[in-house]
């Protein structure tokens, strides 16, 4: 019995722990060898062991990285790259051609808007943007016969809105479209897109996956076969693949996934609590807090609300910088998901590449990435930076 076979139905921490790989039949060993090779010994020409001929196609480590990836999104194929951006670039070039369309959320990451807005369209590929919560709105940005992908994130970055998957998966496929859903700040732990319709799931494994802030790495989880031919044949065509030390890394990261994905939302539901009271804050933007206009679709398609958190303050973009700059726990810093708590100003930082578009952020705008300290020692370190602007 292979070792998907008999995890297919075990549950989720199981899986993240046993799925993709099996003990090594020679040493014993647990937990996958980092397989630092570009080539491998043939048995004669076109002899493959076990289908592995260069590193840039296939290496052991990305394997096991791959198979459990699937696995945790109930899915057939996972594909490891160097970065989200590569898994999204790789995406987009095989499953759009010169004249397609694509609609984005209006509040899409930075860097996703940037691939599409300053690469793709050179490429001659076209966007729209799109609410993620309007269901009409995201039925008018889809041009028939053009649109290839609708793209979805939910939650959005840095905005926090919610997609109904479900409804905009029905939207998407009776245009002809594909839907396709950025899981990274819900992780594969707290939702599970391809179960409500996505045909693909992609990830910035740099986030919750690793979950440490010490690899860079993204992925795509399909469970449709003729997708899934597509992606690997640009995987392997195009080549930004996760290295092994890399997928390693990745690897160690998802077997504590669940245990660290509830510490973050114990956290982040302390903090947003904190924040919904305090006088120097205008607006919490975080799906748990039940008047957030996307708590109903949240709480049905997610087991919890997540780990990061939005605000705004009061008295504007000056006071928002003094905020993130006040902090002592809380560290200045991009990305999100690791084990440590991270505070930024998206308009300055994460964000910039929309400044002046459409999907521009709010000035007074501070996003938390809340880690898995203790909740009262993140609790204090914001009452202090928060007090310097009341």
């Amino acid at each position: 019995m292979s070792n998907r076979e008999h995890l297919d139905t075990a549950g989720f921490e199981t899986r993240a722990i046993h799925a993709g790989y099996e003990p090594d039949p020679t040493t014993g060993a647990v937990i996958p060898p980092i397989y630092a090779t570009s080539t491998y010994a043939q048995d004669g020409v076109g002899g493959l062991r076990n289908g592995y001929e260069y590193s840039r196609s296939a290496n052991p480590t990305r394997t096991a990285l791959e198979s459990t990836l699937a696995a945790l999104e109930g899915a057939a194929h996972g594909y490891a790259f160097a970065s989200g951006l590569a898994a999204e670039d790789t995406l987009v070039r095989a499953l759009c051609r010169p004249g397609d369309h694509v609609v984005l959320p209006n509040d899409a990451y930075g860097g996703t808007f940037r691939l599409f807005d300053k690469i793709a369209t050179a490429w001659g590929l076209t966007h729209s943007p799109a609410p993620v919560t309007d269901l009409d709105a995201v039925r008018a940005a889809i041009r028939p016969g053009e649109t290839k992908l609708v793209w979805l994130e939910t939650p959005t970055n840095p905005l926090l809105s919610i997609g109904d998957i479900e409804a905009i998966a029905a939207v998407a496929h009776e245009a002809g479209a594909r839907l396709v859903v950025d899981n990274t700040f819900a992780s594969s732990y707290l939702q599970q897109p391809l179960a409500l319709g996505a045909d693909v799931v992609v990830h910035s494994t740099t986030k919750y996956a690793g979950g440490h802030s010490d690899v860079v790495g993204g992925a795509l989880v399909v469970d449709d076969a003729e997708l899934a031919e597509k992606i690997g044949f640009h995987q392997n065509a195009i080549g930004g693949v996760a290295g092994p030390f890399d997928a390693w890394l990745v690897l160690r990261g998802l077997k504590t996934l669940a245990l660290r994905m509830e510490r973050h939302c114990d956290n982040a539901e302390k903090i947003a609590a904190y924040l919904s009271t305090h006088p120097a804050v205008s607006q919490v933007i975080y799906p748990g807090l039940p008047e957030h206009p996307g708590h109903e679709v949240a709480s049905r398609q997610m087991k919890r609300y997540g780990g990061m958190i939005s605000f705004r303050v009061n008295g504007g973009e000056e006071q928002a910088l003094a905020v993130c700059a006040a902090t002592q726990v809380f560290t200045l810093g991009e990305s999100l998901g690791g084990v440590e708590s991270l505070i930024e100003h998206p308009g300055r930082m994460t964000h910039a590449s929309v400044a002046g578009t459409d999907l521009e952020v709010p000035a007074d705008l501070v996003r938390l990435s809340v880690g898995i300290e203790t909740a009262d020692d993140l609790l204090a370190d914001l009452d202090r930076a928060l007090a310097a602007v009341v």
